[in-house]
């Protein structure tokens, strides 16, 4: 036996080559046509990257922390980051040590592709072997790890809510076959090295296995069998794995080093975009997070099943999910792997073709710019100084007038200098047409806002909405200008003495992290720092990047009123958790929103902090 074992060959593992070859086929010519589909610049981009040393060691670094170790998901969910890293890195680990024991123990046969990954089968153990013990015993514990993590994966498949999830992704036949191959892959193994390990060698969990075998079956445990169905799940788990989600693993090994590299989507299917798609894992993360997720006919909407939809090519149903999207930004926030979902869904809505074409040629940009820079300054000064501030006040903040009077009153009482850019609310930051789809447009929105902020003599642009701010921030080419949102802002100013706020001892406030400003600038603390100043702070159930969207984003072209209160009474819940005396939120359009069903005042940041000062 002995002999048969050392020869280097079994037809068993014919099936196992069958699928590595076919898998290693398929990734090499999907990444070549990815890579091709890139526009010149970012292909260029991509391969400077993979040269330039400080990128290509963070490359290393974040495929192993996020391909094998999945620290995202581990700080989001303990159980199913263990979940996903006992069997991505355990196979990782099994993998890497079949070839230490290869090169260790029989050199000679390294070349061979198939013999690490069935060593226990063709090597027996001998004197020469036995320094391998330590091998054995990492192999076998690696192996208990990731089937450890096999039956956590059955459990949320089949009691989700036990492992911290509502809801789990519904599952397409390919993906099935895909799933019970890969929980079939590890048992057989077992199995497999179990009936071999007085031939072959093992440890703690096969030797022990071996005896309990032996014990029932007799010496002749025919174990080729076992072999051949461990080969054989092996086949199938690769050969299905393109067409599944399980796809996810070599397509984020490339999206990795790409995102690195700076490179953003710029086709809807093609390139970076087609690359995210096939990087989402379905693991359905994005579903409870969701805050559509509230109403169940919402959930098939979230990203993954446009992605799948995508994969698929059903344009109707690409179309429903992409207009239904609030575009609050959660599901990037939460995926493990950072599958942007508005941008896949902006992208898709850029396809559409509109029957009317917008026409800005009533926007007299240069009339409109000298008027500005005639307009004298606001405040204690007369004339412009260094520092002097344009505020743009915004379409939802001139439809909540109090924090437009809140916001230029705190100005005032900070000494500034200070101009209205819109004081008749008549223009826009071009974020709707953005979101419509319609970059080309909003661009000559934006040339005309652009003459409209130079001319003004001012420094500093301050705006109250999150979305102008992320808009303007972005996409306007305003070097030399500071863009900034008045939280930030009149936090700084509070800082640095020039506004006192008085604190109410008792009064205790709860801050709503707006989409646009949280999850879309990072901007968390500063808000937090200067409510702190005037009140007592509390926080909501979910706060900072898991945030609950107040529901009435502009980001949903198809969302009527009745569908978004629940997601507002949702949010609200959320927010009162700690039982605070009032709202505040830095967005007019949350305002509004929440204003409509909450049971307690809800107010801007400007409004408490000039109420306080």
């Amino acid at each position: 036996m002995r002999e048969r074992f050392a020869n280097g060959f079994d037809p068993f593992v014919i099936p196992f080559l069958i699928g590595m070859a076919f898998v290693l086929g398929y990734c090499i010519v999907a990444m070549i046509r990815v890579y091709f589909q890139l526009p010149k610049p970012d292909r260029k981009r991509f391969l400077v990257s993979l040269v330039t040393p400080r990128t290509a060691w963070k490359n290393i670094k974040d495929i192993f922390l996020n391909c094998l170790i999945h620290v995202k998901l581990w700080k989001r969910n303990k159980v199913l980051g263990y979940m996903h890293s006992s069997i991505a890195f355990g196979w990782f680990m099994i993998i890497v040590l079949g070839h230490l024991e290869v090169m260790l123990f029989v050199p000679e046969r390294i070349h061979l592709f198939y013999y690490p990954i069935f060593f226990n089968y063709f090597v027996a153990e001998t004197e020469q072997t036995l320094p391998g013990s330590l091998l054995m015993f990492l192999m076998d514990f690696f192996l208990l790890i990731i089937l450890s993590g096999i039956v956590l994966a059955i459990i949320k498949r089949f009691a989700s809510r036990i492992v911290g999830m509502r809801r789990t992704t519904r599952l397409s036949l390919m993906d099935r076959v895909g799933l019970y191959s890969l929980w079939a892959i590890f048992p057989l193994r077992l199995l497999a090295e179990s009936f071999t390990a007085h031939i072959s060698g093992g440890s703690f969990l096969t030797i022990p296995a071996n005896w309990i075998f032996r014990q029932f079956l007799g010496n002749d445990l025919h174990a080729l069998p076992t072999w051949w169905a461990y080969s054989i799940a092996l086949c199938v788990f690769m050969c299905v794995l393109p067409f599944t989600r399980y796809m996810h693993i070599p397509a984020e090994m490339l999206l990795i080093p790409m995102r690195n590299a700076g490179i953003k989507i710029r086709h809807p299917r093609k390139g970076f975009a087609l690359l995210e798609v096939y990087s989402c894992p379905a693991c359905g993360v994005c579903i409870d997070a969701c805050p559509m997720g509230v109403r169940k006919a919402n959930c098939k909407d979230a990203t993954v099943y446009l992605n799948r939809q995508l994969r698929r090519g059903n344009e109707r149903r690409i179309a429903e999910i992409s207009d239904k999207c609030l575009l609050c930004g959660k599901c990037s926030a939460v995926c493990q792997v950072g599958v942007e979902g508005p941008e896949l869904r902006v992208a898709q809505r850029e396809r559409r073709k509109y029957a009317l074409t917008p026409d800005y040629g009533m926007i007299d940009a240069a009339s409109l710019s000298q008027h500005l820079s005639d307009l004298p300054f606001c405040g204690p000064e007369t004339a412009p100084v260094e520092g002097s501030v344009l505020y743009f006040a915004g379409c939802m903040t001139h439809l909540t007038p109090a924090i437009r009077r809140a916001t230029t009153s705190l100005l005032d009482k900070a000494g500034l200098s200070w101009k209205m850019m819109d004081p008749d609310g008549g223009l826009c930051c071009g974020r709707p047409l953005m979101m419509a789809g319609r970059s080309e447009t909003a661009q000559e929105l934006i040339k005309k806002n652009v003459e409209i902020i130079r001319a003004s003599g001012c420094n500093t642009l301050l705006l109250s909405c999150p979305i102008c701010y992320k808009v303007f921030k972005e996409e306007y080419p305003l070097q030399g200008i500071r863009v900034v949102h008045h939280s930030v802002f009149f936090q700084e100013l509070i800082a640095a003495g020039k506004l006192q706020v008085q604190h109410e001892d008792g009064l205790r406030l709860v801050w709503h992290d707006p989409c646009e400003l949280g999850r879309g600038c990072g901007i968390y603390e500063q808000p937090r720092q200067a409510l702190s100043a005037a009140a007592d702070l509390v926080e909501a159930g979910r706060h900072h990047a898991e945030s609950i969207c107040c529901g009435g984003s502009l980001g949903s072209l198809s969302l009527g009123f009745e569908q978004r209160r629940p997601m507002t009474q949702n949010a609200l819940k959320d927010l009162t958790v700690a039982d605070p005396d009032q709202i505040v939120t830095g967005c007019p359009l949350c305002l509004a929103t929440f204003s409509r069903y909450a049971d307690r005042p809800v107010h801007d940041i400007a409004e408490i902090l000039d109420g306080r000062s």
